[in-house]
Parts: structure tokens; sequence; C-alpha cells
């Protein structure tokens, strides 16, 4: 958009006269009247200078100088040794002993400022997208934080909790023992009550027959009498004496307490804290592809040579959906999405919890993102494909199709969709058939991968891949050594990374279709590995078996990258 504010001449304005400006001169950063540009274009030192009619001008770039910071002099001259612009005093004071110096206007009109361009629009994309990983990290990292300080708290009360069983486990079986001694102590000494109160009443009873025993009696009767009082008493006397100990007695009940209790409790005063709480930093890896060199730059070599590549599995992750899997991307923002073989769209967590499911019925099959918000879905019997927004959880169009849709891929604002065996449809996101591939595949088009004007797609019953560009031309196919390949997904180089169904393994095929490496086995803990995804901007995948019971989160490395 052209300026919208009235531009002055500046010469004009420094001889104190108001006049709108027809030309602006790059080279001297200010408008110019149509006089004074005449005189402008006559004079030798700015002759050459660039200039546009004031209509196109633009003034919003206000930070490009053309004039040198240290000595303010016009930048003129170009040092190919330093990479830099330079004016007069530059050049015989720091740069006398270079060679080649040349013309700045010569080096701009030979410079490739569109790949330099590129090239810095590239750089600034990947450092926004770095920004925007670190912002992502911080606040994952806050969540993980109030997780960790919920945790620490939680760990105290669980070693309390622990304590308390212990300590409640010691009182019961202190309790039921402390019953039993008092309960066996109370009968004894119930059954001694008992006892003295029976002798009582038999001395008692002896004591009537004493007054009894003399009165109207004859020394006789009285001599026996009293003898055989005697003898009653003496032997009650005998059974006292030798049972005085017992009866006499008092009976305590005490708590012989255990020594370690002791030692415990004065260990537990000498705690002085139960931890210490610590700050642990760990650095944390960010790729990033930027231009390191301030020449024009010249594209890289994409990584060709497979046997260089390892993959490892990270975790494996429980989602138990029970059910057959058709497929399963990685969203931008690291969600999952698997979906049930005409079934259901799950929407995981990145470590694999079930966050919501798609309202949308009619028996989904393949699915791919179109942007932050937006994913689209096939439906094969209703030979459709629905655009639906996750954000408002509605579906925002529909597009109808002639023939079942069956695997469904975007790149660069198309899709890609698999028709029965022999069409890939390739349409714009309005659902304008943009063009129409025909192909040769013995099993449906399942899965396939649309990036950089390619499809690629894995053939089940023809147990190979293939790739063709947008106007129908078999690029390569490779069918050696596969015996079921299903998902498949591109990584950072273009390398195709595979499941292979059949003999539970993970392989790769370079990205012209040569060469071919297996990456991941059986013995690795694959079993029925349908799906796959890769995340290239974060240089991980994740894997999903048939059933929908497990994921494996993997990483990919590259030992050695070729320029």
């Amino acid at each position: 958009m052209a300026s919208s504010k009235q531009v002055s001449c500046e010469q004009c304005h420094r001889g104190k006269v108001n006049t709108a400006a027809d030309i602006w001169c790059y080279n001297c950063e200010e408008g110019l009247c149509t006089t004074c540009s005449g005189q402008h274009k006559r004079f030798n030192h700015t002759g050459d200078h660039k200039t546009i009619d004031i209509k196109s001008y633009k003034p919003s770039i206000r930070f490009i100088k053309t004039e040198c910071d240290k000595h303010n002099q016009q930048l003129n001259l170009y040092c190919p040794s330093h990479l830099l612009p330079c004016c007069d005093e530059c050049i015989s004071t720091h740069h006398s002993k270079c060679t080649g110096i040349k013309r700045l206007a010569s080096v701009a009109e030979e410079a490739k400022i569109d790949l330099s361009k590129a090239s810095a629009e590239k750089d600034i994309t990947s450092i926004l997208l770095l920004l925007n990983k670190m912002a992502n990290e911080k606040l994952r990292n806050m969540i993980k934080g109030e997780q960790q300080h919920n945790s620490i708290k939680e760990s105290f009360n669980e070693i309390r909790e622990e304590i308390n069983k212990h300590l409640d486990h010691l009182e019961i079986k202190l309790y039921k023992e402390v019953d039993t001694v008092w309960s066996l102590e109370k009968s004894n000494l119930t059954g001694l009550i008992t006892e003295i109160e029976e002798r009582k009443k038999n001395l008692m009873e002896i004591e009537d027959d004493l007054l009894a025993v003399t009165a109207n009696r004859s020394k006789l009767q009285s001599f026996l009498g009293m003898h055989q009082i005697e003898q009653k008493v003496h032997q009650y006397r005998y059974a006292v004496d030798i049972e005085n100990d017992e009866m006499a007695s008092e009976v305590d009940i005490e708590l012989e307490q255990n020594d370690e209790i002791e030692k415990l409790l004065s260990e537990l005063q000498s705690l002085k804290s139960f931890g210490e709480v610590k700050v642990v930093k760990s650095k944390i890896t960010m790729s990033r592809e930027m231009g390191v060199s301030r020449e024009p730059q010249v594209p890289l070599q994409k990584q060709t040579n497979i046997n260089h590549m390892t993959m490892n599995i990270e975790t494996k992750m429980e989602i138990n959906l029970d059910n057959y899997i058709s497929d399963m991307i990685s969203l931008m923002d690291g969600r999952v999405i698997v979906v049930e073989q005409w079934g259901k769209v799950n929407l995981l967590t990145s470590d694999g919890k079930l966050q919501k499911q798609s309202p949308i019925h009619g028996g989904a099959f393949s699915v791919t993102q179109i942007n932050q918000d937006t994913i689209a879905i096939t439906y094969p019997r209703e030979k459709a494909i629905k655009i639906y927004n996750m954000e408002n959880e509605s579906v925002t169009k529909v597009i109808a199709l002639d023939k079942i849709c069956w695997g469904l891929s975007c790149s660069k604002k198309s899709l890609a969709v698999g028709l029965k065996k022999s069409e890939i449809c390739i349409l714009d996101l309005e659902g304008n058939m943009l063009r129409s591939i025909h192909v040769q595949s013995e099993s449906p088009l399942y899965h396939l991968v649309h990036c950089n004007d390619r499809v690629i797609c894995s053939d089940l019953g023809g147990k190979a891949v293939f790739c063709v560009d947008e106007s129908g031309k078999q690029i390569w196919q490779y069918n050696q050594d596969l015996e079921g390949p299903t998902g498949l997904c591109v990584d950072t180089y273009g390398n195709i990374i595979i499941t292979d169904f059949t003999s539970d393994r993970i392989i790769v095929i370079s990205k012209d279709g040569k060469d071919c490496k297996t990456l991941l086995r059986r013995e690795d803990g694959l079993k029925d590995m349908e799906c796959i995804c890769y995340k290239n901007n974060e240089s991980y995948g994740i894997v999903c078996d048939t059933r929908g019971n497990n994921l494996l989160k993997f990483n990919l490395t590259y030992e050695k990258i070729y320029r």
C-alpha cells in the first residue's frame, strides 16, 4: 500500500517553502518535487540515485540505513572479504588490505535478493516456531511444576498416612493384648472375692455354733464341740496363711515399653527437615533450520543415506480403545487424534489420555489436519469429506464425492484423497477438483501422504509403496522386503517411514525409493502396529496398534547429515 500521508519536498522545505513531493529518492531518503528532482538528476553525485513516483512510495521500512554509522558517510562500496557495505572512510581505515573491493550499487544489482529474502523469511519463521515452542515448553513446564509442587505435598501426606496406618495397627494390637490380660486378671480377682465371701459366711456360722456349744451341754459334749470347732478354725487359718500372698496381693496392669520407641522418638526429634526442595534444570533440545551464511543461500541437500537413521521407543502409553484403528495423526499442538474404523474420532492428550470424542456420526475412516483448529475426515459410507472445527466442535463443510473415499492428507491448502483402488483426487479446501490421478493398487488406498507436490501410498495387497507426482506420473515403486505395508509418514528429509503390519516392523524407504532399512522389529516391542505419524519440528513420532490398545512414542536420530 502506498503512503496516504503527504510527503513534502525536503529541498524546498530547507528553503522554507512547503511543496508536495512528486518523487522519492531511496538513496537520499527524502521526497523531491518535480523541479528539485530535475536538479537532483543533473548533479553527478546524485544522478544515479534510485527514485520512484511518490504514489508508489512505502514509508514503512524505516530501518534501512544508507549512511555509515561510524563516519556518517554514504555507503557506496562493498568488501567481499567481510561481506560488509562500507563508506570511503571504512575502506581506508579498516579494509585497506582487503582485495576485491566493489561498488555497492553493482553488488546490489548482481545480488540474488529474492534468495536472501526467502532465506530471511525462513529464518524468521524458524525463530518464531522456536519461540512458540519455547513458550509452549514453558507452559508445559508450569503445568508440570504445578503437578510436582502438589506431588511433594502429597508425598508427605502419604508418608504420614503410612505412619498413621502402622500406628493404628500397633494400637489395635496393643488394645487386644491389654483387653485379654485384664479380662483374665479381672476374672481371677472376681473368683477370689467370691471365695473370700464364702469363707466369711462359713466362719460366721462357726461363730454361731461357738455360742451354742456351751449352753445346756454337758462338759463332755462341750469338750467335743469345742474340739471340732477348733479344728475347723485351724483349717481356715491354715488356708488363709497359705493363700495370704495371693489374696492379699494387689494386681497392676503395666506396659513394658519397647526400647525401640524411645530411640525412634529421639531420632524423629533430631530430624530437622523432611527433605530439601531443589530446582533441577535440564536442557531441552530444540532443533531449528536457519541460514548461517550471509551470502545468498543455496538449498541444502536433503538426507538420503538412511543407514545413518536410528529409531528408539521412548514411552508406551495405554489408551485401551479396544477397537480397530484406521488412522492417526499428531496435531500441531502435540495432541493426538486416533480414528476408530467406522467409529469414533478420539482426541487424546500428548501423553495418551482421552480428552474428548468427536460428536460427528457416520463412520469415520481417515483424518488430516488443515490448520491449528481444523481437521478433515473421510466418511466412506457417505462418500464424503467433512471439515470439522475442533474449537467450536462443529462441521463447517461437507465435500460430497462420487466414489468411496479412504485415505486423506492435506498439503499446501489442498487435500489428496484415495478413491477406491485406482484414483487419487486432489481437491482445494472448498471441494473443487484440481486434478485426478489414476494409479494401480491391489488394495484400496487406505493410507497416503501428500507432500512436495507428490503423493505416496501404501498397497497392502501388492506389498508395495509407490510415489506419484500430481500429473499422475509414477516416480518410483518399492516392493522389496515388504510383507504388509499399512500406515506411513514422511520425516524431515523426505524419507518414508512405514509400519509393515504383517512382519511387525517399522521400515524406512529413502526419498528416492531406492533404499530400505528396518528401524524396529517385533523384538523391540512391536506387535500388530497399524498407523504411524511424525512431528518433523520436534523429531518424534507415534505408532498405534491395530486394536487401539497402545501408543508407542519414538524418536529419530541421524548420525550424519549430508549437505
